[in-house]
């Protein structure tokens, strides 16, 4: 296995402290005082356990940055799906801000926001949310907007909603979630930002009325999040 240069380093750190250790912990000196001693039984067992704790240092430092880079894969596919490729030239997964987001009531205080831009301008934006309240448990999704505010696509990443009635918010067993592009809050009033039921714009599913809910709710608070920073982040020019 091939590994990057930050997986070197992070072991070469790791070896020089172990290294440094043992060398003092062998001295002769040292061991002819811990010999005579229930220390240096004890001792022995330590170093047999310091081994342990190398190998597994070696470990976690030759599978972290595979895990990071399968992480960092997974979040540009995700990105794609909501980001038109044409929208953007620049590394997403490197123009980012973070911006206060508590009191929207997406799932965290503080979220980060990927930057889309074209020849230096920002074009669109893209963040994660969560509808904390879905039916069974939290929901978590991705929205791309363009800078004047409207939806370029939701996804969800993952949820444990209902088998067969609330996983329709799925793109891949319906087409519930496509509804959103080009909505806005400026092209769609408040009242409308609901299901069917709710005398909103949105259907809900049949035997499942909540999942749809909480989703539609939540992407309406994502808006009201990009609005309230949309002069900051459409404004970071190169």
């Amino acid at each position: 296995m091939k590994l990057d240069p930050a997986t070197i380093e992070c072991l070469k750190a790791k070896i020089a402290v172990y290294r440094e250790f043992l060398k003092n912990w062998l001295e002769p000196a040292n061991l002819a005082q811990l010999r005579p001693k229930l220390e240096f039984q004890t001792g022995v067992l330590a170093g047999f356990a310091l081994i342990a704790s190398v190998l597994l240092g070696v470990t976690n430092c030759s599978t972290e940055g595979t895990i990071q880079r399968r992480l960092d894969e997974d979040l540009k596919k995700s990105l794609a799906e909501v980001v038109p490729a044409a929208l953007y030239d620049n590394d997403m997964l490197q123009d980012t801000m973070t911006v206060a987001s508590a009191e929207y009531n997406i799932g965290t205080d503080e979220t980060t926001v990927y930057i889309a831009k074209k020849a230096g301008r920002v074009s669109a934006v893209c963040f994660k949310f969560t509808a904390p309240d879905g039916y069974s448990g939290a929901i978590n999704m991705i929205m791309g907007i363009d800078r004047d505010g409207n939806i370029l696509g939701v996804r969800v990443l993952s949820h444990k909603e209902t088998p067969g009635l609330g996983d329709k918010i799925e793109v891949a067993k319906s087409d519930w979630i496509l509804n959103f592009a080009g909505r806005s809050l400026d092209n769609l009033a408040p009242a409308k930002w609901a299901v069917k039921k709710d005398g909103g714009e949105f259907d809900q599913f049949a035997g499942a009325t909540i999942t749809p809910r909480k989703s539609v709710q939540a992407i309406y608070r994502g808006l009201q999040l990009f609005k309230a920073h949309q002069s900051q982040l459409i404004n970071l020019e190169n």
